[in-house]
């Protein structure tokens, strides 16, 4: 890369850092249990709003995992979500009522409490209705992941987003606090993907699934992005370009091979689509607090007016992460 790109992107970079410490000075702590993270704990971080319904079972999937300690920003929730995770002991929340939007969809938030307490540290990055999914995870925790991350050189960690959903209308099944959401929403796309790389920050971009057929068929080029990087080892120098889709350093995205073969990968599991959907689309299309004028969530409240079924003839019924190997999803690399 030439060296007048690398000083821009290095500018950049520097950028984000200075406006994530702006940004963060909207955040008020209302618990900061911060003290009691050890040496080793990997971390969790997570933005959001009026999510409360999911958050027992997002709590209980990644404790059973190995997350050792979570820090939320709740962008002012109005549904109890604050006080719920304020009563969690392996939590520390801070609130915020600034703008989504102009803190770049939560990540100066993000990159600010990364930077404060995710130094030398593993830190998972998800939102509450993410769920990882990588080799070996009905058998071993994510710290096992991480030691071999660690032992193999491996700073960065890359997931495709798999979006989820039930067989039939979205309205039929309801969702109950602490369900796993998976009883309901257990159907996939096994293909329908499409993957080009972004040459200016050497990530892939990924684009397809239910959310492209259903809800962006006239303009496939702007459905929503797959590809994120949730799991990074990181350092105050590092920062989140465009939500969890692209880091700098730029180095920090090549999560694939470029010379053939497969690195480890995983996949998130996506539980977006239950009946709590449709009042969330509302919601966030009314606050317009999301990319591109809410197009997305314009595009979402459109097509959910027909109470749509993703479920087809060619769609998979989820099992687990060796199913999603054999189907191309996902890969154990070299990680035996």
């Amino acid at each position: 890369m030439k060296a007048v790109r690398r000083y821009a992107l290095r500018l950049e970079r520097k950028k984000y850092l200075v406006r994530a410490w702006r940004k963060s000075r909207s955040l008020r702590v209302v618990a900061d249990r911060t003290d009691s993270i050890a040496p080793n704990d990997v971390l969790c971080f997570c933005t959001l709003r009026n999510e409360r319904v999911r958050l027992k079972y997002f709590l209980n999937y990644y404790r059973d995992r190995g997350i050792s300690h979570f820090l939320f920003v709740d962008n002012d929730s109005n549904d109890g979500s604050r006080e719920f995770l304020a009563e969690q002991p392996d939590c520390s929340v801070w609130t915020t009522p600034a703008s989504y939007k102009r803190s770049r969809f939560g990540m100066d938030w993000i990159n600010r409490l990364l930077r404060l307490y995710g130094h030398k540290r593993w830190c998972l990055i998800v939102d509450p209705d993410e769920f990882l999914v990588y080799p070996f995870s009905d058998t071993r925790p994510i710290p096992a992941l991480t030691d071999w991350l660690d032992a193999s050189s491996i700073k960065s960690f890359g997931a495709m987003i798999l979006d989820m959903y039930p067989k039939g209308p979205l309205t039929a099944q309801p969702y109950s606090d602490g369900q796993d959401p998976f009883e309901i929403a257990c159907w996939f796309d096994p293909g329908n993907y499409v993957i080009q790389r972004n040459w200016a920050y050497g990530n892939l971009w990924i684009q397809g699934g239910p959310r492209a057929r259903a809800f962006f068929q006239e303009q496939p080029a702007k459905a929503p992005a797959l590809n994120k990087i949730p799991l990074v080892k990181w350092h105050k120098s590092y920062a989140f370009a465009s939500s969890t889709h692209m880091l700098l350093p730029r180095g920090l995205n090549l999560v694939y091979d470029e010379w053939g073969g497969e690195k480890t990968s995983g996949v998130l599991l996506h539980a977006k689509f239950l009946d709590t959907f449709t009042a969330k689309a509302a919601e966030e299309l009314e606050r317009r607090q999301h990319y591109a004028a809410s197009a997305e969530y314009r595009a979402y409240h459109a097509g959910l007016n027909e109470n749509p079924d993703f479920w087809t003839k060619w769609s998979e019924r989820y099992i687990n992460w060796r199913q999603l190997e054999i189907l191309g999803l996902m890969s154990k690399g070299n990680w035996a």
